[in-house]
Formats: C-alpha cells, structure tokens, sequence
C-alpha cells in the first residue's frame, strides 16, 4: 500500500485559508459595528444640538438676572445670591441673545 506525502503543504495551505477567513469574518464585523456607531451617533446630534441651544439660552437668562441684580433689582439680588449659596456661577458677559432656532 502506497501513501501519498504532500508534505506540511495542505496543512499550511488549509491553515491559511481558515486565517484569511477569519480576518475577513473579523473585518466584516468592524465594519458592521462602525456603520451601527455612526448611526447612533447621527442620531445623537440633534439632541445634543437642542440641549446646546437650551443651555445657551438658560446662560442668557442668567446673564440678564445677574445684569439686573447688578443694577439694583431686589429679587434679582436675592436669586443670584441663592443661586451662588447653591454653587452656580453666573456669567454677567454671556450673551443676552437668546439663540435662534434654524
């Protein structure tokens, strides 16, 4: 009975295969996640928009509050003063403008 030797060649070859498959499996993944993270993250962005405009109008707000408190105006003073008791900072140079929508 004869055997046939191929030597370590098939096994190699059979090893490199299931190695390049596995990259291209790993590499179909990735890619599949980085699709899914770019959606999750577009689908973020108006309401990261949206808290940005409210904030930017809440620091105007506060600016305003601050301005009358500084001119004079009694309640203003008092709820800058609550407000700095409770670790607010108010910025007096913020805009007075509120943003507009687009």
């Amino acid at each position: 009975m004869t055997t046939y030797d191929a030597g370590p060649f098939v096994p190699l070859l059979l090893g490199g295969i299931a190695l390049l498959m596995s990259f291209a499996y790993q590499t179909y993944q990735l890619w599949v996640e980085g699709s899914a993270l770019q959606a999750a993250h577009a689908s973020q962005q108006q309401t990261v928009d949206n808290a940005a405009r409210l904030r930017a109008s809440l620091d105007a707000i506060a600016a305003d509050t601050q301005r009358l408190a500084d001119s004079g105006n009694a309640n203003a003073r008092l709820l800058v003063e609550e407000l700095r008791r409770r670790g607010i900072t108010i910025n007096a140079a913020a805009s007075a403008q509120a943003p507009t929508k687009p």
